[in-house]
């Protein structure tokens, strides 16, 4: 649904006297908005708009309606499946000026925040507090476009996804309408959740102006260890045994063999390459002590080499440094090349036979190819390095791509645990869905009757 020449015209004309400088048609900076992180072709917006508070993107909403010119909402970019990316043109409304740290609820635990605020300042803020934001994907996103995408990590496996982190949203929807979903009251029953609806919707229901979020307290202490083996099996199943023992687990986190090596490129970590599996437990002190006695002695049972646990604090965040940073990492083993990156997500139990599986048939692939993996909560991601201009190596990934989302439906899985559908996994929705597909498109149709958010993503 591309608009008009008339109506672009027409629509842009609009914006720029409602918001002078603060809408730009400039060649660089709609570049700088036409793509994510993950490997999907650009979509060049024909302008970027930066408003201040809800009512200026309720206003460029309300234009953009009448002439009928595609919005796509945009927070730092950092999406893995082309979220962003203006397939039909259009405007890229940024929310970055959306910045304020409204109030922090200490008592509550929790805080209301503008979509733009991105993860990292918000955990400055609360430093004297006491609490902290937990939902961490990697990179320093911001909090408005971690709820679009229904965004999580590491920290989920204790803390749970942004879908278990908002409390309550501020949202404009496609008609210029702004409504506010949820409040700070820890349970109710009012009515339909349109808070958990809205997360997820990669802004093609509403875009997402302030949230209320869960806070959580500071951990005590943290542990983190690794234990490196070549036998991959034996570090799935001790990790599913460190799950069903119920201890206090913050992270459980795998690398493969082929992303070690590409970590110690990066981070000069001087790791041994062989797949690596990373544990926190956090708690407290005399807790964490009674968890490290158990978890040594459950690797005795399995036959594992004793962990390596991180001597200081400096040497535990340069190792999650390093685990977040493997998307950037991954590139140095081929130079020039770009990331085709995919996860899906299996029933804990199940993800020692689907990463075993996926092993097996990556090995037939005639590309450099990585798994790391959320093991606590049975999310993993594929990396394949491909020449983008070269139709071979791409139908090669996108064919392991398609078999892979086969093998994680056939387990009761899901197509993506964490990246969403953008434009990159709409016929695997399909397929896992049905007809339910059916049904979220008619419920677009009400938040948004001139389907201008975000078109061509999810459906």
């Amino acid at each position: 649904m591309r608009a008009s020449e008339a109506n672009l015209k027409a629509c842009l004309a609009e914006l720029k006297s409602f918001l002078g400088e603060r809408c730009s048609t400039g060649q660089s900076m709609r570049e700088l908005h036409a793509r994510d992180e993950g490997w999907h072709p650009p979509g060049l917006p024909d302008a970027v708009c930066y408003p201040r508070e809800a009512a200026e993107v309720a206003r460029i909403v309300e234009i953009c309606r009448r002439h009928t010119v595609p919005i796509i909402a945009f927070g730092t970019g950092s999406g893995m499946e082309g979220q962003i990316n203006a397939l039909a043109g259009g405007v890229s409304v940024d929310l970055a000026q959306l910045d304020r740290i409204i109030e922090i609820n200490a008592a509550d635990m929790d805080c209301w925040v503008e979509a733009g605020v991105r993860r990292m300042t918000l955990n400055t803020h609360l430093r004297d507090t006491g609490l902290f934001f937990p939902v961490d994907p990697g990179a320093d996103a911001s909090l408005g476009g971690m709820a679009a995408t229904r965004a999580s990590g590491p920290n989920a496996v204790r803390y749970g996804t942004m879908r278990e982190n908002v409390l309550a949203l501020e949202a404009v929807l496609g008609t210029g309408e702004i409504i506010r979903t949820g409040g700070r009251a820890r349970k109710s029953s009012a009515g339909y959740d349109l808070t958990r609806l809205l997360i997820g919707s990669e802004g093609t229901l509403g875009i997402i102006t302030k949230l209320c979020l869960r806070l959580q307290p500071v951990p005590e202490a943290l542990r983190t260890a690794r234990i490196q083996a070549d036998d991959v099996q034996s570090l799935l199943d001790y990790s599913i045994a460190l799950m069903q023992a119920g201890l206090g687990i913050a992270k459980l986190e795998l690398m493969d063999e082929v992303a070690v090596c590409a970590v110690n490129l990066h981070a000069k970590l001087g790791l041994a390459e062989q797949p690596t599996l990373l544990v926190e437990f956090s708690g407290s002190a005399a807790a964490i002590d009674a968890d490290i006695a158990f978890a040594l002695s459950l690797a005795e049972d399995f036959n594992l080499p004793k962990p390596v646990w991180a001597a200081t604090p400096e040497d535990r965040s340069r190792l999650w440094k390093a685990r977040h940073e493997v998307a950037h990492a991954e590139p140095l083993l081929r130079p020039g090349a770009r990331i085709f990156v995919t996860d899906v997500c299996v029933p804990v139990s199940r993800i020692a036979d689907c990463i075993r599986a996926t092993r097996a048939d990556l090995a037939s692939v005639d590309l450099i190819a990585s798994i790391v993996g959320h093991i606590g909560d049975g999310n993993f991601h594929v990396s394949l390095l491909i020449n983008p201009d070269d139709e071979n190596e791409v139908k090669l990934a996108e064919a392991a791509h398609d078999r892979l989302v086969e093998r994680a439906l056939a387990m009761d899985g899901t197509c993506t645990g964490e990246h969403g559908i953008g434009q990159g996994k709409k016929a695997h929705l399909r397929r896992e869905m049905g007809a339910s597909v059916d049904i979220m498109q008619a419920i677009k149709t009400q938040f948004d009757p001139a389907l201008i958010l975000n078109p061509g993503k999810i459906f």
